[in-house]
């Protein structure tokens, strides 16, 4: 049967239909991840935004009426 490591305390958890909780090794550490996603702590690392500096005066893109 293979195995694999849980995504989440890294115990080794069977990796086949009978493990309903697959790839975690127990419901509990299903729980956490998903608590996780939910609470945004798992993030993709980004660039920092840059402000865009505003068109100059009389050019399109300028809300003025």
């Amino acid at each position: 049967m293979k195995t694999v490591s849980c995504p989440r305390c890294g115990a080794q958890a069977p990796y086949s239909p009978e493990n309903r909780w697959r790839p975690f090794c127990s419901e509990r550490c299903r729980v956490i991840d998903l608590g996780a996603w939910a609470s945004e702590a798992y993030r993709v690392p980004a660039s920092p935004l840059t402000t865009a500096e505003p068109p100059p005066d009389g050019e399109p893109g300028e809300n003025t009426p």
